[in-house]
């Protein structure tokens, strides 16, 4: 009887979700399964935010996005059977690395004893630079200088040995977990956004496409937008975080039958993935779909970082200018997840719960995880937040929507 009286006083309250990237779909899905009435309201024609995929015969992403089975974002594909299809790491395909300008196909020796070591560690501080700690820990300034560098993949920044020792070593011990917990959509990312938009109409939310929100709506609302963008709707200054400045470089190339799968830059924090390996219906038959990053320097151009992804190309895809077919570059600021500076953890992000039923969700707020499990957990947390607020005996149901990792 009391589930019966909690349903009917959640189904009569009506939530508004602003964004419909991966964080306002998810938000939209758990706030619905609770029981709400809900509404997403996305600008564009479509839904996806930053998971869109590029339309046309290669299929790229707005930055190489992979999902981690074990983590929230695919936990709550998994729960709603949303995870599959997904193809694994490719064995097949060839790791590479740059050290000092050359190509290798493993790091020096010192470096790897000193990525194990680093790993194996149990913790490491928050208060002190990665590089800082990696150092002290190896006794080896320069083992632990690329070790930092490795981890451009994850954190997109051009220098992640400035950033908290605890951050950067989560990442590193989730990014290098053996055997490889990355899984890739075939189709990118918009197939994942498909299965999501298909699963919310299904379930009731009502999508409202092409229908822009500049100011706080009525009512309880989750807010899933970029921080900026939330800061202006909110009319909140505050909401801020650090973040970084990224340049992408999408390729179509003619196939090279020694094409490596992914080249690591240990020199400058870059990353190319040859993403057509994992799915080869991300480009034409005969090509190769590549994607590349730097995270760009203080002051630093698109141009002067798009070189910089090109010389690392020069070292991995030799003659990969010869056979060039499709190009997109873009620069990204901000954009690509919170980043802890030292003295931080993700606890002091801006704050999901902004008062008045008013939640924020996105990948750089105070939930915890990698990437976009980011904004799934605050997907959760706020949907839970909003379950006890609208009857404090709900309980059961907000239980089904905890954040996960916490």
């Amino acid at each position: 009887m009391t589930d019966r009286i909690t349903n009917q006083r959640l189904a009569n309250r009506h939530v508004t979700v602003v964004g419909g990237g991966i964080g306002g779909l998810t938000a939209a899905i758990g706030a619905r399964e609770a029981g709400f009435a809900v509404t997403l309201h996305e600008a564009k024609a479509h839904l996806g935010g930053r998971a869109t995929t590029a339309a046309g015969a290669h299929k790229a992403n707005w930055g190489p996005h992979v999902v981690y089975c074990d983590g929230a974002l695919w936990d709550f594909l998994t729960a709603r059977g949303l995870a599959q299809p997904a193809a694994r790491l490719p064995w097949r395909g060839r790791f590479h690395l740059r050290v000092g300008g050359e190509l290798r196909r493993v790091p020096p020796r010192r470096v790897v004893r000193g990525f194990v070591k680093t790993i194996r560690a149990a913790s490491a501080p928050v208060d002190q630079s990665f590089r800082d700690w990696a150092a002290t820990l190896l006794d080896d300034e320069d083992a632990a200088a690329m070790i930092a560098m490795a981890m451009g993949v994850a954190t997109f920044d051009h220098d992640p040995g400035r950033l908290s020792a605890r951050f950067v070593h989560g990442i590193l011990r989730r990014a290098t977990s053996l055997p490889p917990t990355v899984r890739y959509v075939p189709g990118g990312w918009q197939t994942l956004t498909d299965r999501l938009e298909g699963h919310a109409r299904s379930i009731g939310v009502q999508l409202a496409l092409s229908s822009r929100v500049d100011a706080r709506p009525d009512g309880p609302a989750i807010v899933a937008l970029p921080l900026a963008r939330a800061a202006e709707v909110l009319d909140d200054p505050s909401l801020t975080w650090t973040g970084t400045r990224t340049a992408l470089l999408d390729l179509g190339l003619r196939a090279a039958r020694k094409d490596p799968f992914i080249v690591s830059d240990l020199d400058s924090s870059g990353w190319v993935e040859t993403f057509s390996l994992a799915d080869p219906t991300l480009a034409p038959a005969g090509e190769r779909l590549v994607q590349a990053q730097v995270g760009l320097r203080p002051d630093e151009s698109l141009d002067e970082g798009i070189a910089r992804t090109e010389a690392l190309l020069d070292v991995g895809y030799p003659g990969w200018r010869a056979r060039e077919t499709w190009r997109r570059r873009l620069r990204i600021h901000d954009e690509s997840g919170a980043l802890d500076l030292p003295g931080t953890t993700w606890r002091d992000r801006p704050a999901i719960d902004r008062g008045d039923d008013v939640h924020l969700v996105g990948d750089m707020v105070a939930a915890p995880g990698l990437l976009s499990e980011v904004a799934v957990n605050a997907a959760a947390t706020a949907v839970a937040s909003l379950v006890a607020s609208a009857s404090p005996s709900a309980s059961s149901a907000a239980s089904r929507v905890a954040p996960v990792g916490a």
